[in-house]
């Protein structure tokens, strides 16, 4: 399509609402659209110039905390709210970034020699940029890329992996990457490809894709399957290590999900960082010692449960013992009921239609993860319990934690009422987070796509 496609409203609108959106939903990422377009035409684009476009959501981990790169399961959908991108072609190597919201405009080669920029938001698109290279190039061509986003930054909802994505998408976009032999080799399908992502972020090779460093995390794909793989309306059970599809469930009916950013910044670097990384260093460290102890090989947390001679009792007794470091009992029951008990009868619930046993499995859920996980902060654990005290079918925090948000299950015709009455109580309680505390009301929304493939 054209740039001076973008700048049209009505033919925004007729490229959106095939994805899945509902018409409000349309017309508020057609206003991002815009914003990135008109940086690129201030840039010097004109009206008749190529562009590769795509919208890219982020996410709500509905259940299923820190199981995914655990070789666990997660229960999640895509929001309609997330990242808009538009880019052109350019001459040779340089991807030029336009930040509408900030004004800022960075530009690097995509190298796989690049430093990386830690703290910075462009250290996400360099180091998409840099593995880009390292497994595709040499002689890949940047071009100029300009993003606008309505999704809150570090608030648990997936931002910095739906812009790692978007940026990802753009430049294979730029350079053809899904007629590369190796691409279709090895990413074959959306499943793979979300795999691969998160192999980016974490900085792990991915089947003959070699490794480079990431962005400091040591996540897995969870995110990036939920921004690639989620649909209108569904809630979808996935599995990890690798990526797959379980169960597609519907959205409870006349039911929306009111969204909480507490306003505590879930960054993840420096300190925040290893407090996020101890979680994965955890679950390694556990199937190191069922290892060690018993000849086995397995890969991950989630593999123990098929090996010949587990059981939950064995390993428990393992993890007593006075060689086992401290808190790896806590993180394997927290792992064990998440994954193995509460994720099924989550699930059940749904199915059956039984919306006050479901939230009776998102409390438990959210009350292992502030006792046993301890990835929860004051703000969260209120706004989940107040949720449920203002009469909330359901609530839990999601996200990395130590930080972000938490997601309640509301009917649809009390969902106004009930997000100004949750934020008011908030906000009594923590007046500090007045700046950055936000709500929104969402649905589970269409997974990323390109404005031309939703056009049809």
């Amino acid at each position: 399509m054209k740039l001076g496609q973008i700048t049209e409203t009505a033919c925004l609108i007729e490229r959106l609402l095939p994805a899945g959106l509902h018409e409000p939903e349309a017309l508020r990422l057609s206003a991002l659209f815009q914003r990135a377009a008109r940086a690129l035409r201030r840039a010097g684009a004109g009206p008749a110039t190529p562009v590769e476009a795509f919208f890219v959501p982020g996410r709500i981990e509905v259940l299923g905390k820190h199981t995914d790169y655990a070789g666990g399961r997660s229960l999640v959908c895509a929001v309609p709210y997330g990242f808009a991108v538009v880019a052109v072609a350019g001459p040779d190597a340089t991807l030029t970034l336009h930040a509408t919201a900030s004004g800022e405009v960075v530009s690097f080669p995509v190298s796989s020699e690049l430093p990386p920029v830690a703290g910075h938001w462009q250290h996400y698109p360099r180091t998409v940029a840099r593995r880009l290279a390292k497994n595709f190039g040499p002689g890949l061509r940047g071009g100029a890329l300009a993003f606008a986003s309505d999704l809150p930054p570090a608030a648990g909802l997936s931002s910095s992996s739906a812009f790692v994505t978007a940026v990802f998408l753009a430049l294979s976009a730029l350079n053809g990457l899904e007629a590369h032999p190796r691409y279709r080799q090895v990413l074959a399908s959306r499943l793979r490809l979300a795999a691969y992502l998160g192999a980016v972020e974490s900085g792990r090779a991915f089947g003959s894709l070699a490794a480079e460093h990431g962005v400091g995390t040591q996540g897995g794909s969870e995110d990036h399957t939920a921004i690639l793989c989620g649909a209108p309306d569904r809630l979808r059970l996935f599995a990890y290590t690798p990526v797959r599809l379980l169960r597609d469930l519907p959205m409870p009916p006349a039911h929306v999900f009111v969204v909480a950013a507490s306003g505590v910044v879930a960054e993840k670097a420096g300190a925040a960082r290893e407090r996020y990384n101890r979680a994965a260093r955890q679950a390694a460290a556990i199937v190191q010692a069922w290892n060690t102890a018993t000849g086995d090989d397995a890969p991950h947390l989630g593999a123990l449960f098929t090996r010949e001679g587990f059981s939950p009792d064995r390993l428990r007794r393992l993890l007593s013992s006075r060689a086992a470091p401290d808190g790896l009992l806590d993180r394997f029951e927290h792992f064990f009921h998440e994954d193995r008990r509460l994720l099924p009868a989550a699930v059940e619930a749904l199915e059956a239609g039984d919306l006050a046993t479901f939230g009776q499995v998102a409390a438990e859920s959210q009350s292992r993860a502030e006792r046993l996980l301890g990835n929860q902060v004051p703000e969260t654990i209120h706004l989940a319990r107040a949720a449920r005290d203002l009469g909330a079918v359901a609530a839990s925090a999601f996200g990395a934690g130590f930080g972000g948000a938490v997601w309640a299950l509301v009917p649809e015709a009390e969902a106004a009422d009930f997000a100004r009455t949750w934020q008011r109580d908030y906000l009594a309680r923590f007046p500090g987070h007045t700046e950055r505390a936000q709500v929104l009301i969402t649905r589970p929304g269409p997974c990323a796509f390109a404005l031309d493939d939703a056009h049809g």
